[in-house]
């Protein structure tokens, strides 16, 4: 089977974008490749955080990626295979600073800081971290990498790196991964759908796998529709409930709902009633899981832990095989 490597960093909770964007299909693509995700903790360090919410948030991003079935043997923890940054320092000997400071993500982030804060502090990892995602991927010769497109610049710097490896050490040992692009929804934020949904606008901003159903109804009930001004294209916030309903796979309710919509005859209030009822049911079986998986946290961190240590065999072996090639010394 080809090898599929993703990875998502420890934010805690999972939220109705994440899930659709790139969860779901996590869980789909189990089914098909031989699968690899990783909790990225050392990236989360890119950025002001709390060390005590890191540790925290990892836990609980992996009961929640279990919870919508994600199956523990797939998952690891990056700070938990430390070859991931040994590879990265290698890595960098064959990555350009030019290469580094062109990254659009790195130019949005650094102005995000300066924004955030007087201070004016911007880490070396922050800029550097492309490259640790490049480790992330080859150091298990993936083949696939699921990518948006706003991460395709990425995955073209992890194929450059391997490319500029494979030319150094006259082999070609690091396979150049593909993206595996596929339909992925773009949910918008309920209250302003002119961006995305986000934890970092605030809570109004995101609805969470796990929220109260009556949280979870009274956020819908409450999304923005029209602007008010007269359009004959559908606007941001309905189609935004649109997406929803067909992304949570309730395609007859779709049919219905959009065949009213283009006939004149569809009340908003009947939109968003019918939204909510399909993210409930969708919902409901995640909450039921993570309620047992949190019966047993300790059956949780050792499952992780161990499948952390097999998956960090696969990193520790293609290391060895980097440090021949680079002329670095191996322990055995």
């Amino acid at each position: 089977m080809k090898t599929v490597l993703s990875a998502i960093q420890p934010t805690g909770d999972i939220h109705l974008g994440n899930y659709f964007g790139a969860v779901a299909n996590w869980v789909r693509l189990q089914e098909k490749y031989s699968c690899i995700y990783g909790v990225v903790d050392y990236h989360a360090m890119t950025m002001p955080y709390d060390p005590i919410k890191l540790r925290s948030n990892t836990w609980e991003l992996i009961t929640n990626l279990m919870a919508v079935g994600v199956k523990a043997e797939n998952l690891f923890v990056q700070s938990l295979v430390p070859e991931h940054t040994e590879l990265n320092w290698i890595f960098n000997c064959f990555c350009s600073y030019g290469q580094l400071t062109r990254m659009t993500q790195f130019k949005d982030k650094s102005n995000q800081l300066n924004e955030m804060s007087k201070d004016d502090f911007i880490s070396v990892g922050l800029l550097d971290y492309p490259v640790l995602q490049a480790a992330d991927i080859l150091i298990y010769k993936a083949d696939y990498v699921p990518v948006g497109k706003d991460q395709e610049q990425h995955l073209e710097l992890s194929r450059d790196i391997a490319q500029r490896f494979n030319n150094t050490v006259k082999k070609e040992y690091f396979r150049l991964p593909e993206a595996l692009f596929t339909e992925t929804p773009k949910i918008r934020s309920t209250a302003d759908p002119s961006r995305k949904m986000s934890k970092s606008a605030g809570e109004k901003h995101y609805i969470s796998l796990f929220a109260e159903e009556t949280a979870i109804r009274k956020q819908i009930k409450s999304a923005v529709t029209d602007t008010g001004e007269a359009s004959e294209v559908m606007s941001e916030g309905v189609a935004n409930l649109f997406e929803m309903i067909k992304a949570s796979g309730a395609g007859n309710v779709y049919d219905s709902l959009m065949n009213d919509y283009q006939t004149g005859q569809l009340k908003y209030s009947v939109l968003k009633e019918e939204t909510a009822n399909v993210i409930v049911d969708l919902l409901q079986p995640f909450k039921e899981r993570k309620t047992q998986l949190n019966l047993d946290k300790k059956l949780i961190k050792d499952q992780i832990k161990a499948s952390s240590e097999i998956i960090r065999n696969r990193a520790k072996e293609t290391m060895r095989e980097v440090k021949e090639l680079t002329g670095l010394l191996n322990v055995k």
